[in-house]
């Protein structure tokens, strides 16, 4: 037994070596292809372990439910790791305009899924509505994907196509994102329900099984979300390659800036452009042929990369199609939970279902703030790792997947700290996870504030507006977006599943649908304002002031916690 645990232990450390190498090779020709493949050797043993605890502890469809969401994940990260720099470099417009559209597709993003609940609650046919939203966002990627162009950039009819598709897209997520999650809370009551016939310790392991099993469903989103970065960059610098072209981050606006009005460039955006062109390998005049050109191909592999969304919607609605027969339809419990209250228990209840939504409306007040913060990965996070940080040939989007990355390493090892705990009569309270999670967020602000400082940055659009020489000699390094992703990952780890947690304990039991689609309210409400981050990045004096707005919100929503937890503790006992 040991001389055949010793021999798949010196296999497999050969096979990791030779990938190691193969990997160290690939860095010198194409970092974003090396960095992917290196993420895979890391999150593929986590996959193998999830599976296999899924396998072992869980209901069966657990995994192929995760797999089918996974697909979707993958496909709707694809295009939301590029989406805003994507809008500027397509159509010209502002940072903060492209933000403002941004923001308002993830706003419904979150609120279509109360009208999408709905139309599955009133059919009472969950799986076909799950599949109607997979098509339907298929159709909006499509369109995406299509390499349309007006004569003019800015607010064209292109850009109002755009907004359609997105428009498309988030109806199709609201169909089918709450249902699916419905679709394995209904699994897992299927599974108490059978293990209560074996007694009242089987129900009981079963129930611990639950929360465990939600975040193996969200590790799995996660898996989707790290290599999703990395598509629409590597389609980009191939078709860029194809044209004997390369990547610049910066080149698109200047472009744009030419094409508008090449006379009223300054000196510096003038000779900017000219050094970006030939750093990029065109050897010709710098004119608004040029110009034109550039961008149509930069941004014809991004709508390129659309096509790789629509091929994983299909993906995912060929697997839930497979698997449908064996996932449960969710009950319908109206009748039983208000049949659950007499008229008499409804009285002498009625103060204790006050406090319990008056302590739902505080923690989804923190919840605004916290999202407001937290999806500043897409906004002032992707600005900032444009313009301010130092990544060689590795475009801006991919560092989106260092929080989906630390999401599946983390995980664990937060489970397990959470469980010794436990275990030592020492559990920390939800509230109190929360509070400390608001505090993680405000640390990840206050290390940019003092980056900020320390570098002495100016507004972004102050900042763009320098030499060449100049950016590149003020520019941070890649440590600071890991760092700072880090810990935001740790606050979202402590707030985002244990608040629908929190949700769930202090709901009434006729309110628990209403109470989680409030929640997903908070959430749309917390993402209509992330633009916001864009705004302050590009229009403050200085930047450090920018990162203080953030950590100023996530201090006072801790402090707003943390004098609410002995109230909120008693509430949710």
């Amino acid at each position: 037994m040991l001389t055949k645990l010793v021999d798949k232990a010196f296999i497999l450390t050969i096979n990791y070596s030779f990938m190691l190498q193969f990997v160290s090779n690939l860095w010198i020709n194409n970092r974003p292809m090396a960095i992917l493949i290196a993420i895979l050797i890391v999150i593929i043993p986590f996959m193998i372990f999830y599976i296999s605890k899924a396998r072992k502890e869980h209901p069966k469809g657990l995994i192929a439910a995760a797999l089918s969401n996974m697909g979707e994940r993958f496909g709707y990260y694809i295009m939301n790791a590029v989406l805003l720099l994507f809008i500027c470099s397509k159509f010209g417009i502002s940072d903060s305009a492209a933000g403002w559209i941004y923001s308002v597709f993830y706003f419904l993003i979150y609120v279509l899924s109360l009208p999408g609940g709905i139309i599955a609650d009133r059919t009472q046919n969950y799986k076909a509505t799950i599949i109607s939203g997979l098509l339907v966002m298929a159709v909006g990627y499509g369109i995406l994907s299509i390499p349309v162009f007006a004569a003019n950039t800015g607010f064209s009819w292109v850009l109002v196509l755009t907004c359609i598709a997105l428009f498309i897209i988030a109806f199709g997520n609201g169909l089918f994102k709450g249902n699916l999650q419905a679709l394995v809370g209904q699994m897992y009551d299927n599974f108490e329900a059978e293990a209560a016939k074996k007694g009242p310790e089987a129900l009981a392991a079963a129930k611990d099984k639950r929360d465990a099993g939600f975040q193996i469903f969200y590790v799995f989103i996660n898996i989707g979300g790290v290599i999703a970065p990395f598509i629409a960059p590597l389609l980009r610098s191939f078709w860029l390659k194809v044209h004997d072209l390369a990547y610049n981050s910066d080149l698109p606006r200047l472009c744009h800036m030419f094409i508008k009005d090449n006379t009223a460039m300054s000196a510096t955006d003038a000779a900017n452009l000219q050094n970006l062109a030939q750093e990029v390998g065109h050897s010709g005049a710098v004119d608004a042929a040029f110009c034109n050109s550039y961008l149509e191909i930069f941004n014809t592999g991004v709508h390129f990369s659309f096509i790789a969304s629509v091929v994983a919607m299909l993906i995912s609605l060929f697997i839930f199609i497979a698997i449908k027969k064996r996932l449960p339809n969710p009950a319908k419990k109206e009748k039983k939970e208000v049949a659950d209250y007499t008229p008499e228990e409804r009285a002498a209840n009625a103060k204790e279902i006050k406090q319990r939504l008056y302590a739902l409306f505080a923690v989804l007040g923190v919840a605004v703030f916290f999202w407001f913060s937290f999806h500043q990965n897409g906004q002032s996070l992707s600005i900032f790792a444009r313009d301010f940080v130092t990544t060689a040939s590795i475009p801006p989007e991919i560092w989106q997947c260092i929080n989906p990355l630390f999401v599946i390493i983390l995980t664990p090892i937060i489970m397990w700290v959470f469980g010794a705990f436990a275990r030592k009569g020492k559990e920390v309270s939800t509230p109190r996870k929360i509070a400390l999670g608001m505090f993680i967020a405000a640390c990840s602000y206050i290390l940019l504030l003092f980056v900020a400082i320390a570098h002495n940055y100016p507004s972004g659009e102050e900042f763009r507006a320098l030499s060449d020489a100049v950016k590149m000699s003020m520019k941070s390094s890649p440590m600071v977006l890991i760092a700072t992703y880090f810990f935001l990952t740790v606050a979202e780890l402590f707030i985002s599943p244990l608040g629908l947690s929190f949700v769930s304990k202090i709901a009434p039991r006729h309110l628990q649908g209403i109470c989680q689609g409030l929640w997903l309210t908070a959430t749309a409400i917390g993402n209509l304002f992330i633009a916001m981050g864009v705004t302050m990045l590009n229009s403050f004096p200085q930047q450090w002031m920018c990162w203080a707005v953030f950590a100023a919100f996530c201090l006072i929503s801790m402090g707003v916690m943390l004098g609410m937890v002995k109230w909120l503790e008693r509430v949710a006992k």
